[in-house]
């Protein structure tokens, strides 16, 4: 989607841009790393009219695979953590989970 105005830098990784109102449900401050430079046609932009921003944005976090396994002992009894890659996640994005809370 775009090209959309940059408004102002935050810090040196973040920017403000200036997006339309069909938008305004969309926090307008982005990383770095979720922009690209505006390079092409004004015929390969992708138009808003079509796509539709459902109001519940959330998503349900999906356990794809175990990365790990670790066993805290902590006074009187042993933690079993889980390290757990989740869908839609990169494997930095991994979690450590208690087992207990998962299985119940």
């Amino acid at each position: 989607m775009g090209p959309y105005k940059i408004l102002r830098s935050i810090g040196e990784v973040a920017y403000e841009l200036d997006l339309p109102n069909d938008l305004a449900s969309v926090h307008p401050v982005f990383h770095v790393s979720l922009l690209n430079k505006c390079v092409g046609y004004s015929i390969s932009i992708v138009p808003l009219e079509g796509l539709g921003i459902k109001e519940n944005l959330s998503s349900e976090e999906v356990p794809v695979e175990i990365l790990d396994r670790q066993v805290k002992k902590l006074r009187n009894k042993e933690v079993t953590f889980v390290k757990f890659l989740w869908k839609n996640q990169l494997v930095e994005g991994a979690t450590w989970e208690d087992e207990a809370n998962i299985i119940s």
